[in-house]
């Protein structure tokens, strides 16, 4: 597929530049250039704000007469956005930045300002030493002295850091320490609880041999006692009478049990009688 757009031009082998004629423009022609806005404005004729970034159609011209030790100064032409007044700016060398000269002007920018007041005052400073000599000796005396500070300054925080810094380990040391310390006594203190409760339960159900058992494998009864104190005699809660009575005739309790003829269902079980075999 052959190219859309030819680059490359035929030259025939007898062509001579120098033949070209020179066109004729003046000396100071303006050239039309894209450019964007460099910095915020606002226009002086209508009061509209022209943001920083806003692309433009300018015409660009040299300034005559003035320079920046050999750098050309340049000045461009745009036009409001909304009411179309002219507004110009040109170039500033040495702030490396753009100037606004015409139609418009520059929104508040206060770094700007406070740039501004410190060369002020740096170049008074140097117009002032370089006048009085002894005034140079106090500023390099103030000078070196405020860079003593400053270095003491930063040695006493670099050991505050770096006692702060052991401190902070030593009481994670310790924190930690601590922390197993009472891990183990709150395991002391739930193991001697568990010990008092068992001991307070085998006190309360303890096994007494029991007296008549048949089975002298399993001859031992479980007794249930108050946990304030022992249970009270039963003689002790009989009245005076009955307690005498107990004494003159004491109660012989059988421990026969009557046969029953009843079986573990309720059935009474009745015997029959044989009958007599018949005479053949």
């Amino acid at each position: 597929m052959s190219e859309r757009k030819v680059l490359n031009k035929y030259i025939p082998p007898d062509f001579d530049p120098s033949l070209i004629p020179r066109r004729k423009q003046p000396k100071n022609a303006q050239q039309v250039v894209r450019l964007m806005a460099p910095f915020s404005m606002r226009c002086n004729t209508c009061g509209e704000y022209i943001y920083k970034g806003k692309k433009f159609n300018a015409r660009k011209e040299t300034v005559e007469g003035e320079d920046y030790y050999g750098i050309k100064i340049f000045r461009f032409y745009i036009k409001c956005t909304l009411c179309s007044a002219e507004i110009t700016f040109k170039t500033d060398p040495k702030n490396t930045d753009y100037a606004a000269e015409h139609g418009a002007s520059r929104n508040f920018e206060p770094w700007r300002e406070e740039q501004a007041v410190e060369e002020e005052d740096r170049l008074a400073k140097l117009e002032e030493e370089e006048s009085n000599p002894m005034k140079a000796l106090e500023n390099r005396t103030i000078d070196s002295k405020r860079e003593m500070d400053i270095l003491d300054a930063l040695q006493d925080i670099r050991a505050r850091n770096a006692r702060n810094e052991r401190v902070g380990q030593a009481v994670d040391l310790v924190a930690s320490l601590g922390v197993e310390e009472i891990e183990n006594e709150e395991d002391k203190e739930r193991k001697r609880l568990d010990e008092e409760d068992e001991e307070e339960v085998r006190r309360v159900f303890s096994r007494v041999p029991a007296e008549d058992s048949g089975d002298s494998g399993k001859g031992f009864l479980t007794v249930k006692r108050k946990a304030e104190g022992d249970e009270p005699d039963v003689t002790s809660l009989l009245s005076e009478s009955t307690k005498s009575l107990l004494a003159d005739k004491p109660l012989s309790i059988s421990r026969k049990r009557k046969a029953d003829s009843k079986n573990s269902l309720g059935v009474k079980l009745v015997k029959k009688k044989a009958k007599p075999a018949l005479a053949a």
